[in-house]
């Protein structure tokens, strides 16, 4: 194997594939990358058995081959390299690196002895504006469930073209909030559901981020399967295997009217409630939100054994009755935070009851959140 290549080119790829790579006990060869050099092109791979990442680097190959080495090493290494031409040869069981006045040997192992990983099992495929979906996951993939209690909570329900919407519709529960938002598809139609590990949108999320502005693309390909879901964007590709089980029927938990609508300014609030937070029980995060109908304000308040008392009131148009209705300030914080209209329209029937945050003047994303039992 050798190839030569620029020092952006590499480190670009090695920035997509080497996250994924980590130590394992039984396998320690997951902690490598596995360096493909074709005929024009060299393919880097990272795989922790769930999840599988692919990164085309363009390089001038002269010798095809294949090898791999520790993800952090190499990289560390790379990244410290000049912005100048990189030389890479296979020497017996080293991988030889130089660049300028550099020069450097990794020890590795073979390649027969990294895990094969599948390829897309290309069955049901869309396209979709890539912006819009980094954005529609940032909205929802927070609300899963942290734990794997019930699997199927610590994923992102993807469903497509179904009865409830001729789009991509993303929901996410915890059981104590409810992110869900919906989408266009620009091709494809067919119907499929499925639940997608959060901790594989994280790292999706990770690597729309790394693309390179205005060279990218703003469509990315998407793949589902039985057991699998893939997308390819830009240089690279990535799969992931699917949970299995049936996403709970969220839509009964949405209530179909509210008795109170409030609507305030965002950046305003979240201070309120950050304010509110410093006086609040650790652990059950409780601030009271008062919504008054002739004063047209919010009140915000928390009270704690601890550290004190807190109060202070906030101005929004408020229009139905009086009511009142204590939450977690944490979850509040975080559907506020991934809103990106100035206005927030806050609906609430009473204190038993869940609440609506939404975006004002915008369609497609709701964020419920269940009250605290008093």
């Amino acid at each position: 194997m050798k190839f030569t290549c620029t020092k952006e080119n590499f480190s670009h790829a090695l920035d997509i594939v080497s996250g994924l790579a980590n130590k394992h006990v039984n396998l320690p060869i997951l902690a490598n990358i596995l360096i493909n050099a074709e005929e024009s092109v060299v393919r880097l791979t990272t795989t922790n058995l769930e999840v599988a990442i692919k990164a085309n680097l363009r390089a001038k190959v002269e010798k095809a081959g294949s090898f791999t080495v520790p993800a952090k090493t190499l990289a560390d290494f790379v990244h410290l390299l000049g912005d100048e031409q990189v030389d890479v040869e296979l020497q017996e069981s080293e991988l030889s690196i130089k660049c300028a006045s550099s020069a450097t040997k990794i020890k590795g192992s073979p390649a027969d002895e990294y895990p094969i990983v599948p390829g897309i099992e290309e069955k049901h495929a869309y396209a979709l504006s890539v912006d819009e979906f980094k954005g529609a996951l940032s909205q929802t993939v927070f609300a899963a469930a942290k734990n794997e209690i019930r699997p199927e909570l610590s994923g992102v329900y993807f469903g497509l073209f179904t009865e409830h919407y001729a789009g991509l519709v993303l929901a996410a529960t915890d059981s104590y909030r409810l992110a869900e938002r919906t989408m266009a598809v620009e091709q494809g139609k067919d119907e499929a559901k499925c639940i997608v590990p959060a901790r594989t949108l994280y790292e999706m999320i990770r690597l729309f981020g790394l693309s390179r502005g205005q060279q990218s693309e703003n469509t990315v390909r998407l793949w589902l399967s039985e057991n699998q879901i893939a997308i390819r964007y830009d240089d690279f590709e990535m799969t992931s295997r699917l949970i299995d089980g049936k996403y709970p029927d969220y839509a009964q938990i949405i209530p179909d009217k509210f008795k109170t609508t409030a609507v305030f300014m965002s950046g305003a609030m979240i201070n309120k409630i950050k304010a509110a937070s410093l006086f609040t029980t650790i652990g059950v995060n409780a601030v009271v939100f008062d919504l008054n109908k002739d004063q047209n304000t919010i009140g915000v308040s928390s009270t704690s054994a601890q550290t004190g008392e807190h109060s202070s009131e906030i101005d929004a148009e408020i229009t139905g009755e009086e009511n009142s209705t204590l939450l977690n300030h944490r979850y509040v914080l975080d559907g506020l935070q991934s809103m990106d209209t100035e206005e927030i329209e806050f609906k609430v029937n009473s204190g038993d009851s869940p609440c609506m945050f939404k975006p004002k003047g915008k369609e497609g994303y709701i964020y419920i959140v269940m009250p605290i039992r008093q």
